[in-house]
């Protein structure tokens, strides 16, 4: 039995408003965490944030005592970059998979934690993608094709 995708699109949506109504450490097996610092385009300043990663998405609190998160980034179909950028030497450039949707800049306190960062967050995403594309596959499939 297959399921629709509108059914495992909403399933993977409950459980990531679950994970954003907890505290950060509740959230289990977390594929990268730590302090990020993201660029606010309006004022041109580098925000700090608590952040979590799982399963593609990006979970941004305010600090670690926070009890929920005050953001987050579904990170499917993102590119992760390298970049600099005005007074960074390394920045994490996150871009969308089209112009409709933000880039993002994120940097850790040094490189070393950024190519953490990047490492993670490439995996994080690519994980997600054989899924996403069988089930487009899938759903491209002639009707006689997908009848069992």
């Amino acid at each position: 039995m297959s399921l629709p995708t509108t059914y495992i699109t909403h399933v993977w949506e409950d459980v990531t408003l679950h994970n954003s109504s907890l505290p950060p450490l509740a959230i289990k097996n977390p594929e990268c965490l730590g302090l990020l610092h993201q660029l606010d385009r309006s004022t041109d300043m580098w925000v700090q944030h608590y952040c979590i990663l799982k399963d593609g998405c990006l979970y941004l609190y305010a600090s670690i005592r926070s009890t929920q998160a005050s953001g987050g980034l579904y990170l499917q179909g993102y590119r992760v970059n390298e970049q600099t950028l005005s007074s960074k030497q390394s920045v994490i450039e996150l871009k969308p998979p089209s112009e409709e949707f933000k880039t993002f800049y994120f940097c850790a306190e040094n490189k070393t934690e950024n190519q953490r960062w990047i490492t993670a967050l490439k995996m994080s995403i690519k994980k997600w993608l054989p899924l996403h594309q069988a089930i487009q596959d899938f759903m491209n499939r002639p009707l006689e094709e997908t009848r069992m």
